[in-house]
Order: C-alpha cells, then structure tokens, then sequence
C-alpha cells in the first residue's frame, strides 16, 4: 500500500500534481510513505485509531439508536498547507473577523449598515439568529466573536474558498490537538524534517484571550469553562479545553447569582467568576431572558453580564454572523467597514428571499447545493447532482412555503487528498476550519481541522454524517525539504 498508481482523477489534490508528480512541499511525506510497507502503514494507522479510543476523544450523534460514544475516524496521512498559502489565509481571516465584529457591534446598536442598505433590514431582523434581547449590548473590549472556526474549501480552480463561518460556539479544536500529538508519533521524521509549524501552544492563547476581556480591574480573572454536561456531543472537547487552560469546569447548576456577581460553587464555599467561555447556544444560557424552560444555564447571567460583572465568550447574539443568508453579504461587510476588498472570496450564493434567486434555483436544484440557513452539521441541505427527482421536489416546496430559510450555492469540485482506505490509498474529498481568537489581538492557529468524506465521491465531511479528520500540517517559510534524512 503506496502511492504507486495513484489518481487524481480531475480533481485537485493537495499533494499531487494534476499529472500525478507529487507537489514539490509534499515529496518528502510521500517518499516516507512510499518507503513503507504495507504492513507497517497499516500498524501506525491502527495504532492512532487504538490511541484515540485510549485517550476517550469522543462524539456522540444526538438522536443515533445506538447511543455509543464514537471516535472521529483519523487519518494519518495529512494534509498540507505551504507558508505562502497559509500567509494568504492568515490575512483573509483577520480582516473576514475584523470586519464580522464590527457588524455585530452595529447590528445591535446603531445599526447603520441597515440603514445604509448595504445589507437588507429585513434580512437581518427576520433571522432566527438575530436576538432582539441583545440590542444595545456593549460587550468588553467591544469584542463579541472571541473564538471563531471559519470553514473553507479548495475547488477545483485551486484558491480557498469561506464556505460558511462558525461564531458562536465552534467545535473540533480538541481534535485539531489531540490528532497533531497521536500524528506526531506516526511518522515522526517527515513531521520534523518538514518543520511544521505547532499548534500545541492554543491553549494558552485562547487562557489569554479570555483573561483580556475580564471586567475592568480585575487583575488576576476566574475563569471557568460552563458546559451543558455530560449528555453534550461535545462534552469531551469542554473536559479537555478546561483541562489546557487549568480553569474550572462547570455546568449551569454549579452557578449562582449573588449580590449582581456569577459565583461558582466549590468545596470552599462561593467563588467569584469574572469570565465565562460558555459552551451553552444563547437560547439555554439565561432562562430569564430565553429559553424559560431552559435547566442548563444561570438565571441572571444576562444581567451580570449587561452590569460588566461577567464577561462571556463568545457574546450573545453572535449567531447572527452565522446566518447563512448573511454569509452573502460579507463581502460588502468587509468593505463597508474596511474599505478592502475581501482576501479570501466567498462561494456565489444565491438568497432564496430574493424573488430572482429563487427562480434561478428552482429551475436549477439539479446543479446546486441548498442549505438550510440555520442549521448545520451537514443536516437540511440538498446536494443536487446526487440528489433523486422526489428529494428536488421536496425541496422545492420548502424554498416555496418559506424561501427566508433557504440558500443555494453552485456544487464546488472540492479538492481531494490521498486518505487510507481499507487497504488501499485513494483520494477523497476535504474541507479545512482554521481556529481564530480575537483578544489582545487577532490570532490565527496555523493549522486547523481538516475533515474528510470517507464515503467514495461523497462531499459531507461532517463527522455526524460519517467524516472523518486529518492532522493538517502548515509548513514553515524554510523546511528541510527533500534532502531530509528520512530513513531513521
């Protein structure tokens, strides 16, 4: 089992060429690889899959009749990012976040851009994601999306593409962490001999992107991780990330309001609790302001945090960034407040609220992807190419009954990468979501969850519909290339 005969069939692959000569940066991994044996491949590909089951990182899929938890399947041939791609990324990124923050801030307070008409008033005040009880918020540093996952994709064309943004509670860093310390052990020499750059570090950065938005004058912040327990597909990434920090980890019911201050209960009595990453949707965080039967989050907590006694990241009401009808409009956000073009572009978009849209849509399911605006997970979405005659109808009446719940986009030629399939090495199809946190100042991981369609010719990577991840290696300006010693 090598690269001996493989194909990329069309598509762009992130270590082969078109011809199928390897990329220059990735020569040395796929000589490691090709060195090899069969065998030996597939013990260090059994020996990360046993490591993860040791280390219990989990999932779990909400509404699965089998109720297990799951390892995310991984993959240990990674996938590679150059210095110069990365510097582009890296640029794009700040300024999509720069640019989203400032929107949020204004949607919820002044709302000029609304009144401008750069983005349409209804658009906005009709998402389900746009939470009236946050207007007139002004939270911390005038920070609202401390921790960000933005996705991108590669087409065919070779440029990345932000194919939607995560603002208010993204996942998957965990894994980001825990594949690059098991991918570390697996091929060990490439891993140096390329000299990829770290991740392992984000801990302390997302520690000090919450200590800088603690409430003025507080010098040494209690910080606490507020889960919704154990029940949560994600729990296992909150245990963890508590753990990085060394900060508490809590749920709602170890949380009280005393005399206008978030405290937390421990062996020692009431502790005061200046910052919160809360891992609870804003409709569970305040049963006093959202949700009424909400029994996860902290009645009160809203009105600390309106005081400046708590900080909480990321902010209320950040989700309303995530729309994915307001996704189409980023481009003329960023110039709005920046006056820049966008680094990185978005997919074409069509909004199915507007009349001319949707006819184009309706005319075309066969060639486009529809998504809902508010979910995701790789749920209420069409992908028309595969998609049956009944399922284009179905959809159809959707978009008709209610068009503000819909977008479309053109089905992209995601880019592929070789990925180890039963005893063979065959190309499937990858997304990439880069890690952002905006404190002091902007910082992007260089790396980021890679996640693959293990599924031939399938384009949802997400793990609840059966994805599965990649370390993702950004290569320094200067790696040792293909002169390393890689026989050790």
């Amino acid at each position: 089992m090598n690269f001996a005969g493989y194909d990329t069939q069309g598509f762009y692959d992130e270590l082969f060429e078109a011809d199928g000569k390897p990329r220059k940066e990735a020569l040395p991994l796929i000589k490691r690889i090709n060195a090899l044996s069969s065998k030996d491949l597939r013990r260090r590909q059994k020996a990360a899959e046993h490591a993860l089951h040791q280390q219990g990182i989990t999932f779990s899929v909400y509404g699965d009749k089998k109720g297990t938890e799951k390892i995310m399947p991984f993959d240990i041939l990674p996938r590679i990012v150059t210095a110069k791609e990365w510097d582009v990324l890296e640029k794009g990124l700040k300024q999509r976040i720069r640019a989203l923050n400032l929107f949020i801030d204004d949607v919820y307070n002044e709302q000029k851009i609304l009144k401008d008409g750069v983005v349409p008033e209804d658009l906005v005040l009709s998402s389900e994601c746009y939470l009236s009880q946050c207007k007139g918020l002004s939270p911390p540093k005038k920070i609202w999306i401390h921790i960000t996952g933005t996705d991108l994709v590669r087409a065919g064309d070779g440029e990345f593409y932000v194919l939607e943004d995560n603002l208010r509670c993204p996942s998957g860093i965990s894994y980001v962490l825990q594949n690059r310390t098991i991918q570390k052990r697996t091929l060990p020499i490439v891993f140096q001999a390329m000299r990829t750059r770290p991740v392992s570090d984000y801990g302390d950065h997302l520690y000090e992107t919450l200590r800088h938005i603690a409430p003025e004058g507080v010098e040494n912040p209690n910080v606490i991780v507020l889960t919704p327990g154990i029940y949560n597909s994600a729990y296992y990434e909150h245990s963890f990330l508590a753990q990085q920090m060394g900060v508490p980890l809590a749920q709602g019911s170890d949380l009280t309001i005393i005399d206008g201050h978030v405290m937390l209960r421990t062996t020692r009595g009431f502790e005061k609790v200046d910052v919160i990453y809360r891992r609870i949707d804003d409709d569970f965080l305040d049963p006093e302001v959202f949700n009424k039967d909400s029994m996860l989050g902290v009645p009160g907590i809203m009105e600390c945090f309106r005081k400046g006694t708590v900080a909480l990241a990321n902010a209320p009401g950040t989700g309303i960034a995530d729309d994915k009808a307001i996704y189409a409009y980023v481009p003329q956000i960023i110039k709005y407040y920046l006056d820049e073009e966008p680094v990185i572009k978005n997919v074409p978009t069509y909004i199915c609220e507007d009349k001319k849209d949707r006819e184009y849509v309706l005319a075309n399911l066969e060639k486009l992807v529809v998504k809902a605006v508010n979910l995701s997970g790789g749920y209420g979405m069409l992908i028309g190419p595969v998609s049956t005659a009944a399922e284009r109808k179905e959809f159809a009446a959707k978009i008709t009954a209610a068009p503000r719940d819909y977008i479309a986009q053109p089905t992209l030629a995601l880019s592929r990468t070789p990925t180890i399939v039963g005893d063979n090495i065959e190309g499937r199809h990858v997304d990439f979501r880069p890690y952002i946190l905006y404190g002091k100042s902007i910082f992007v991981l260089p790396g980021g969850l890679t996640r693959v369609a293990l599924t031939k010719g399938s384009l949802v990577v997400n793990s609840s519909q059966g994805g599965g991840s990649k370390d993702t290696w950004v290569l320094g300006d200067t790696p040792i290339g293909m002169e390393a010693d890689l026989d050790a």
